[in-house]
């Protein structure tokens, strides 16, 4: 199967070590490019990818799925202290939403 490397999690930071700007892509945390311009690192590090891509098909490898286009069911555990629970709860009815509600608003900030 082909995978379409336009939809991989690309960004491009500065990079004050090495005096250029450096592109990653999120999927690929092995994989880097530097570059002068923001743009020419945006379309190395594309380069880089849909390289890596076509090595990895050639030889069968797994390709790793674009996280934008993964399945996610809005629904997640996670486990904290009790007194931090009882002190969120505290904080919903104080404020006079639902615990979820208020576990989403801190969760979105």
């Amino acid at each position: 199967m082909r995978q379409d490397q336009s939809k991989y999690t690309y960004y491009v930071t500065w990079s004050e070590e090495d005096g250029e700007y450096i592109g990653l892509c999120t999927e690929f945390p092995s994989l880097s490019w530097l570059d002068e311009t923001p743009e020419t690192t945006f379309s190395g590090i594309r380069q880089v990818v849909a390289e890596a891509i076509a090595d990895m098909q050639k030889n069968h490898e797994s390709i790793p799925e674009p996280i934008a286009i993964g399945p996610y069911s809005g629904q997640f555990i996670v486990h904290v202290p009790p007194e931090i629970h009882r002190n969120l709860v505290i904080q919903a009815v104080k404020s006079g939403v639902s615990f979820n509600r208020l576990a989403m608003a801190k969760l979105s900030q």
